[in-house]
């Protein structure tokens, strides 16, 4: 049976040292079969002959765009896209998924968001054909249920993946579930030497993080404020 990291992904970005560091990230995390391309031609001439399991994809190319890059790549093979773009606005981002794409990242990216995005769509297109993840993998906090190894949240409504930075906060907590986890320790946890100053950047992402695994985000029930001091996550059956 095939494994995740055995899936060929093509790299698509003008800038070549960017390309060089995706390549690197994706190889060091146990992907084996990254091909990279620096302009549209390039992608063409690669999925042409090499049959791809994904792409990552830039949107400014010299020679064209991504979007019309995905339409192409579609037409031959309906592969996930991840598109990975220095452009932010709303509307780069729902023309990116209006046409097909699976997750749209913004650049600058943390290197473990990329991981996680990428195993995620991959892991749901090819979910058939892969392994599947051991009952360990898994975290369950009431019917929300958290997916470790891809990073992926599932509740009644559907799934969401988790930032790097919410999968590093909610990975604290629950290495000291039912104990109080200080503001200054969750700030190492993600921010590492940098952490002095980050309290109100952490605020919104616990204000995302309950978004995503509570029933009820503003009166949580499993995520809880601990004031003056920092934060929690109830063991089962814990107040």
């Amino acid at each position: 049976m095939k494994e995740i990291y055995d899936m060929t992904i093509l790299v698509v970005d003008d800038n070549k040292e960017l390309l060089q560091m995706i390549q690197n990230i994706l190889l060091q995390a146990g992907f084996r079969n990254i091909l990279t391309a620096s302009s549209c031609q390039q992608a063409r001439q690669i999925f042409a002959r090499q049959p791809l399991d994904g792409a990552i994809l830039d949107i400014m190319l010299p020679d064209g765009d991504g979007f019309s890059l995905l339409q192409e790549l579609h037409s031959c093979r309906d592969i996930p896209v991840l598109f990975l773009s220095a452009k932010d606005q709303d509307a780069d981002r729902l023309q990116g998924l209006g046409l097909g794409a699976d997750d749209y990242i913004t650049k600058p990216f943390l290197p473990r968001e990329l991981i996680l995005r990428l195993t995620a769509i991959l892991r749901r297109t090819y979910r058939s054909v892969l392994p599947q993840a051991q009952e360990s993998d898994t975290t369950q906090l009431g019917d929300t249920i958290i997916h470790w190894g891809s990073g992926i949240v599932t509740t009644p409504e559907g799934q969401q993946t988790l930032t790097a930075k919410e999968f590093a906060l909610l990975k604290k907590l629950w290495e000291n579930r039912g104990n109080i986890v200080t503001i200054d320790s969750l700030c190492q946890a993600v921010w590492h030497d940098d952490a002095f100053g980050y309290e109100n950047t952490l605020m919104v992402h616990i204000r995302r993080l309950r978004e995503k695994i509570e029933p009820e985000p503003s009166r949580p029930r499993y995520l809880l404020t601990v004031r003056g001091l920092g934060y929690k996550l109830v063991r089962k059956g814990q107040p």
